[in-house]
């Protein structure tokens, strides 16, 4: 048996291959939807990919199960409580399909989503009756479990499927022999959690001594402790939840259509009839000179989460990339199904070189610097765009805290006759939030270089009061 784990850091996501070379049969569990790496790697154990399992609708990310259908024939199997548009196998507790020797069978685990499923990986090889290995999707992470509060806006309560994942959990997952090896979708970064562990990989006996939820302790205490200090859920959740369960193009058939190059004038059109201009370089780069109108949203950090956060993916997408990179920054947005890219900017920002008209800059201030301002008569505005908690712990005693995915919607409480200063943990955040603020007409706008990192490291960092 081979079982291969491919983690995207960038979305915090593990997928898997499971294969019987004896066979040539093979499965994937819970693919991204650019799947070229599964097909490949099968195709060097010369095996077919005949199944592919999503444990539950994904809401951070749209699964790649339709993409096997189309390229490898694979049969798409579900949760038994799973509805969908497409054909699919439904599993309940006990169904199970064979790669050759080997057997996965489903658990039916609803909590963190009501069709949520994980595997049991049965293989003669490594012993005749226990599991090997447990996929548990998003229910059990490595020192944590999936949140339930994000089925809300398709009529699920978080109190209701707490409930549920505590069944899940003490009278499923936490049963199985201690040896069982625990292998989730998702690893630290991911916002299907609270606090997930860096670890991809664990054992039923460890997370039984260690994770949190595993603990004993009654229901009402169980639904009280995973219903509480939850992260904003990105805006995109339910949109994603809601199309794994649909028919749509795949990501090959999309990116066809999207990567068209345009002119400027083409692009400056798009955006008067609003188009939003999406520039994905780094920060340095956009703030010294980008495309009036346009916001910053990295390719290095957490792209695609940041762009479903805080971009409309029912309007048109124009790319300002590094040439070259389109293609990469096309995909990323086609892993959240932000398929709604217009065309990128031919040449990048070398097409704007004779028109200084359209061209912005963002002022990138020092920590010495801000230091100054502060101390001045008349100091701009601190505005701190990093989370609450993040906040809390440790600040800057002039900031006030507006945390990212909450500015749009905030920005009435910040003056636009007033210079703005904005910060984050180490400027990725806070490169988006100037560019959020220019765009939306604040005329003063600067970015503190290096965020709060760079501010301890001047030695300028003010206690929390307990």
């Amino acid at each position: 048996m081979v079982l291969k784990q491919y983690y995207l850091g960038c979305l915090a996501h593990a997928s898997y291959l499971i294969a019987d070379e004896v066979s040539g049969l093979a499965a994937v569990v819970d693919p991204q939807r650019d799947v070229e790496q599964y097909l490949s790697d099968a195709a060097a154990l010369d095996c077919r990919i005949v199944h592919v399992f999503l444990t539950h609708f994904h809401a951070d990310f749209v699964a790649g199960h339709l993409e096997l259908r189309e390229r490898a024939g694979a049969t798409i199997h579900l949760g038994a409580r799973a509805q969908a548009e497409y054909p699919f196998s439904a599993m309940g507790d006990g169904d199970s399909v064979k790669l050759g020797a080997v057997r996965l069978s489903v658990l039916e685990t609803p909590g963190h989503s009501p069709e949520s499923i994980s595997i049991l990986v049965c293989d003669p090889a490594h012993a005749s009756e226990e599991p090997y290995a447990v996929l548990t999707g998003d229910t059990l992470f490595i020192g944590d479990v999936g949140r339930p509060d994000l089925r809300g806006a398709l009529g699920w309560s978080a109190r209701e499927l707490a409930s549920m994942l505590y069944d899940s959990l003490h009278e499923k997952l936490a049963c199985l022999p201690n040896e069982t090896l625990v292998y989730p979708t998702h690893g630290a970064g991911s916002l299907c959690g609270k606090s997930l562990s860096s670890e991809t990989v664990s054992t039923i006996g460890i997370q039984r001594a260690y994770n949190y939820a595993l603990a004993p302790m009654s229901r009402e205490r169980f639904i009280e402790t995973v219903t509480t200090d939850l992260p904003d859920a990105p805006a995109y959740f339910t949109y994603d939840a809601v199309l794994n369960a649909r028919e749509r193009p795949t990501l090959e058939q999309a990116l066809a259509r999207e990567l068209q190059p345009l002119t400027l004038d083409q692009v400056l059109e798009l955006a008067a009839d609003g188009a939003q201009l999406l520039d994905t370089r780094e920060s340095p780069k956009f703030e010294g000179a980008h495309l009036v109108g346009s916001v910053n949203v990295g390719l290095s950090g957490s792209y695609a989460t940041w762009c479903g956060t805080l971009l409309d993916p029912q309007r048109p997408i124009v790319l300002i990339a590094e040439p070259g990179r389109e293609l990469e920054a096309a995909t990323r947005l086609g892993r959240i199904a932000f398929d709604s890219v217009a065309g990128y900017l031919a040449g990048g920002m070398q097409s704007l070189a004779d028109r200084p008209e359209v061209v912005g800059r963002i002022e990138r201030i020092t920590a010495g610097s801000l230091a100054e301002r502060l101390a001045a008569p008349d100091p701009p505005l601190l505005v701190d765009v990093r989370a609450r908690s993040e906040w809390l712990e440790q600040r800057i005693d002039a900031a006030v805290n507006v945390p990212l995915p909450r500015l749009s919607e905030q920005l009435a409480t910040l003056p636009r006759d007033h210079s703005i200063v904005v910060h984050c943990g180490s400027g990725y955040r806070s490169a988006i939030a100037a560019s959020l603020l220019q765009r939306e007409g604040y005329p003063d706008v600067a970015d503190l270089v290096g965020g709060m990192t760079a501010w301890q490291a001047s030695a300028r960092v003010e206690p929390v009061d307990p």
